[in-house]
């Protein structure tokens, strides 16, 4: 029996993927790998298996129990393993060996070709057209309509610049563009956000000055603390603490645990913003200290948007913010961010959640 890597998409359906097991079977194939992929208009199930029955008949027999699109390639043994430690090995090559990312994102993909592109061609790969200059072609109205190859993903890596790849025989999903994109970023260097201070004018024109926050500012975020009134320390660290603790100033200081942003105006401290990593993969967390006098300018406003920017950069997915239910300001900040707001175990705390990610199309 040969082996056969099988696709197929399904309505989100109970029964459909017992559906396809059992057309294989009937067919005397036998199933020695599944993984389940979203895509733009359904669900793809992926099938590694020995079939006995030619790809025509097996596409037939799979088309008959549900499946739409249904694409059958060979496979070979060696591609038997176990995809997430498949993964990791391919994420630790890339890491120690950035240079050959498009190689081993060919690999992560199993595609037939991948080269890098760039200038132009980068910015037109929406359309993510052949080397040749074609596209692919949907047939099936009066006249032919001009569709993207769906063979063939382009995956920016920067600026004008991105890696080209190619697989005949089953289009790229969703999920494998979100992969790549994934794979991508462990190649390049971490993005560390400028060290130069910045001007921000608020609405009413006042201007502020915002830097990286550092040890250097001990005494000046001490100094913020004493003229913060305890409802804003509250509102901050859920008690109306009169200082901050070395420890946690050394934290938010600890680039490995986050990024924390100083605002300053007149040579005094205004307000901190910290974004701090937190256990939960792709989250990190997001909490400010405004003084109260600048309450409401929308400095909280400026500083949330250059940390949303920064955890983007890094890679992360999601900002949460755990706040106090009667902390109005910073549930107005959130939601005006887009964040989603629910209660949690606590009835005086809330919790706010904000999407972040770039999704990685085709």
């Amino acid at each position: 029996m040969a082996i056969m890597r099988i696709r197929t998409t399904v309505d989100e359906r109970p029964g459909r993927l017992a559906s396809l097991a059992a057309a294989l079977a009937d067919g005397g194939g036998n199933i020695l790998g599944l993984s389940v992929q979203s895509d733009a208009d359904g669900t793809v199930d992926e099938f590694l298996a020995e079939v006995p029955a030619s790809p025509q008949r097996v596409r037939a027999a799979l088309e008959a129990a549900g499946g739409r699109r249904v694409q059958v390639v060979p496979a070979a043994a060696h591609e038997l393993v176990d995809e997430p430690t498949r993964a990791l090995l391919l994420a630790d090559r890339v890491r120690a060996t950035p240079w050959l990312l498009p190689r081993l994102l060919a690999d992560l993909l199993r595609a037939d070709d991948a080269r890098w592109v760039y200038g132009a061609a980068v910015n037109e790969s929406g359309d993510h057209m052949s080397e040749s200059g074609e596209r692919g072609i949907a047939y099936g109205s009066d006249h032919p309509v001009d569709l993207p190859d769906p063979t063939l993903l382009t995956v920016p890596v920067g600026d004008r610049r991105a890696v080209r790849v190619r697989r005949s025989g089953l289009p790229f999903t969703l999920t494998e563009a979100a992969r790549a994109a994934a794979f991508v970023r462990l190649a390049q260097p971490p993005v560390e956000p400028g060290c130069a201070e910045r001007i921000v004018r608020l609405a009413d024109g006042a201007e502020v000055t915002v830097a990286p926050l550092t040890p250097a500012h001990r005494e000046a975020v001490n100094d913020l603390h004493q003229r913060c009134s305890p409802e804003s320390r509250r509102f901050r660290y859920f008690t109306a603490l009169p200082s901050l603790p070395p420890r946690v100033f050394e934290r938010l200081c600890d680039r490995g645990q986050g990024r924390s942003l100083l605002a300053g105006h007149d040579g005094q401290a205004v307000a901190i913003a910290s974004l701090m990593f937190t256990p939960d993969p792709g989250v990190a967390e997001l909490a400010f200290l405004v003084q109260d006098h600048w309450q409401g300018r929308g400095l909280g406003g400026a500083l949330a948007r250059m940390l949303v920017r920064q955890a983007r950069d890094l890679g992360f997915a999601e900002i949460k913010a755990t706040l106090l239910s009667d902390n109005i300001r910073m549930r107005r900040l959130m939601l005006s961010l887009g964040a989603t707001l629910s209660y949690t175990d606590d009835p005086g705390v809330l919790e706010a959640r904000l999407p972040i990610a770039v999704p990685a199309c085709l």
